[in-house]
């Protein structure tokens, strides 16, 4: 049976309602109940990631010692208990998948853990955290997912994977951050929704970082900064390793040719209604021969829902993809609009 192809009705043709109703405080109880079992099994690790960095990872294990592991990325100012997170490792380790939530610096409650702060070009220690992760679990096959600039993540590990001595069976990116000029732009002037979400959580982790080092950082001039434009070329100017904001921004562009090195079977999914990722940048993405670009009509920035309370699409993608690549479970390939 294939993996149906994904046909939302009504309201959820609207990428602004699957946006914002998929991270809803009403779905969360619903949520957190089917992933009973995953959060019964779950502790934290600390992984050393090299050159003094720890990141903080929450790793379900299987009873089965030779289960596929599947880790996991969240977004920007997401963390390893977001509900798109949550939906989506509950699926897999109820498949049988070992599933590790891989929480950047300064995510979750993970801001005492490095002095420096996060940002999006850290991708070093993401490749160090997947490499030791790997070693942890003695080299079973393993496959990396993302979402937003998780999926963002994921594609420029498994670009470095080959130098990097990581053995991928399987990449999926949902909704990665293509071109971030674009996506901060997008942000900014999209519905006031968006801005205020990510300014609200950006703001409040940055008074939890000050409260860890209140040495380091100047708050005031931090807090001072009113746009996420300001905000973002202050930070990474005064605290960072950037010239200026242009610069910051293209280091973790996707676009072009930053994907050719990929060799790992990988797929990155993208819908044309994404009100935070703009599709039209998906024409200046030039991939691998191993990299598929899987479009759908709807399903906004990592929604893909059919109703309130049911589950994500992108759950039954990650599924299909990572079973079939394992040899776990039959998984038919999905019908898409394949570019």
């Amino acid at each position: 049976m294939e993996l149906a192809e994904f046909k939302p009705t009504g309201i959820w043709r609207n990428g602004h309602i699957q946006s914002v109703l998929a991270s809803l405080k009403v779905r969360r109880r619903l949520v957190e109940r089917r992933a009973a079992a995953l959060e019964a099994a779950t502790n934290e690790e600390i992984v050393d990631c090299g050159n003094d960095v720890r990141l903080s990872c929450l790793h379900a294990p299987q009873p089965d010692k030779d289960a596929p592991v599947a880790v996991l990325i969240h977004g920007w100012e997401g963390s390893a208990r977001s509900l798109y997170m949550l939906a989506a490792a509950a699926r897999l380790f109820d498949a049988g998948f070992d599933v590790w939530r891989l929480q950047f610096r300064d995510h979750g409650n993970s801001h005492h853990l490095n002095r420096e702060l996060f940002h999006s070009c850290r991708l070093d220690e993401v490749v160090g955290c997947v490499a030791a992760i790997q070693h942890i679990v003695d080299n079973r096959p393993l496959c990396l997912g993302g979402f937003s600039l998780g999926g963002n993540f994921s594609l420029r590990v498994a670009a470095r994977a080959d130098q990097a001595g990581i053995d991928l069976a399987q990449v999926v990116a949902i909704c990665p951050v293509l071109h971030p000029p674009s996506t901060l732009t997008a942000i900014e002037s999209g519905l006031w929704i968006y801005n205020s979400y990510f300014m609200y959580k950006w703001r409040r982790s940055l008074r939890i970082k000050h409260r860890f080092f209140p040495d380091h950082y100047d708050i005031e001039a931090i807090l001072a900064q009113r746009s996420m434009r300001d905000l973002t070329d202050h930070l990474v100017t005064r605290y960072g390793e950037f010239p200026d904001m242009q610069t910051y921004l293209d280091g973790y562009s996707i676009v072009g040719d930053r994907l050719m090195t990929i060799t790992a079977p990988a797929v990155m999914v993208m819908a044309e209604d994404d009100p935070v990722i703009p599709f039209a940048h998906l024409d200046s993405v030039k991939p691998s021969p191993a990299l598929e670009i899987f479009t759908t009509r709807y399903g906004g920035h990592c929604g893909f829902l059919d109703s309130l309370y049911g589950r994500s699409w992108a759950d039954d993608f990650l599924l299909h993809r990572f079973s079939g690549a394992t040899g776990r479970v039959a998984a038919p390939v999905a019908k898409s609009h394949v570019a």
